[in-house]
């Protein structure tokens, strides 16, 4: 009888640290995954005077994915500063400091308002949280970005760690002799300065640029006022504005064509391109280009005709129109 007893218990205490094991390893599945939102050139100054740009944030999405057997439950705070934490060190390994207000807002007794949020098995849920409501940024550099995840709030010690991310600061825009920030080149980190090369050059330029998602070299050519000013809406309100809220207006357009609120067609990334036609006095140029865009099952072909204006020995793209030419099935 004692040796049933026996057998019985230690069947208990094995099952008992199974279980234990099955439940951390769960708890393991749970990943929290980060990574920088947008791809372009971040600066160690939150804002630049005079470019009409009030914030300059450095957005960075979190994803939690639940892959266990079993739903994910833990408590996002309305405040996310409360829910997750930021860790960014130098590349010597030296902790950045937590910005000012993140340290009076932690300091302050006040309630924290949740919910709570069911992550089902092998769904994921994100949200995208500005580094510059965590950190205080004081040199340029080279950092390592890690984040943690507390499921049941940041007063309690039990988190999840990310991966580490990269993310690398420059130094304040530079500034052209009009006041105005200076392009940079995000792969090589050098100013952008227009060369003059013909209308043809300067389109194919431009495109290629999207085909790379280089924004900053992608407005190098194009005037964002001029193309702003193609609506007729948008030049009643651009010309009652003064210096300041005009500047806004282009940052907004610049903002609203890289999302694809506006000017979609110029926007869309082409397949492939060729340009068939250019024509240019002294002054003004017209460059006809064929686009097409590849589809799941079909490419869609369209003709671009850009208009440009010769402006202290460059050509800018100051407006376009297209035209569908149909379509042909892929092969």
């Amino acid at each position: 009888m004692k040796n049933y007893r026996f057998l019985a218990l230690s069947i208990l205490i094995l099952l008992s640290l199974s279980m234990v094991q099955i439940l951390g390893a769960s708890q393991g599945e749970v990943e929290f995954n980060i990574r920088l939102f947008d791809r372009r050139i971040y600066y160690i100054a939150d804002t630049a005077a005079g470019s009409g740009i009030e914030k300059d944030p450095i957005y960075l999405q979190v994803t939690i994915t639940n892959n266990t057997p079993a739903p994910f439950r833990f408590k996002l705070a309305d405040d996310r500063a409360f829910s997750m934490d930021v860790d960014i060190r130098t590349m010597s390994n030296r902790q950045l400091p937590y910005a000012d207000s993140l340290i009076r807002k932690r300091t302050n007794n006040s309630q924290i308002f949740f919910r709570e949020i069911t992550i089902e098995s092998r769904e994921s849920f994100s949200f995208i949280e500005d580094l510059r409501d965590y950190i205080r940024f004081e040199q340029p550099g080279s950092f390592r970005v890690r984040a943690a995840i507390y499921p049941e709030l940041i007063r309690n010690s039990k988190k999840i760690d990310s991966n580490f991310v990269n993310l690398n600061l420059r130094p304040a825009l530079v500034t052209g002799p009009d006041g105005i920030p200076l392009e940079m080149d995000i792969a090589t980190g050098a100013i952008l300065v227009k060369q003059p090369i013909p209308p043809d050059e300067v389109v194919a330029y431009m495109i290629t640029a999207r085909q790379e998602s280089q924004w900053e070299r992608f407005f190098l050519y194009l005037d964002p006022e001029a193309m702003l000013l193609r609506d007729a809406h948008q030049r009643r309100r651009y010309y009652t504005e003064n210096e300041a809220g005009r500047r806004r207006m282009i940052e907004e357009y610049r903002h609203n064509l890289q999302n694809a609120v506006v000017d979609g067609d110029i926007s869309v990334i082409p397949t492939s391109f060729n340009i068939l036609r250019t024509e240019y006095s002294n002054y003004e140029a017209t460059v006809t280009v064929l686009q097409r865009f590849r589809m799941p099952t079909f490419t869609d072909i369209r003709r671009y005709t850009y208009f440009l204006e010769k402006r202290d020995n460059f050509w800018i793209i100051v407006n376009y129109t297209v035209q569908g030419l149909g379509t042909e099935a892929n092969d």
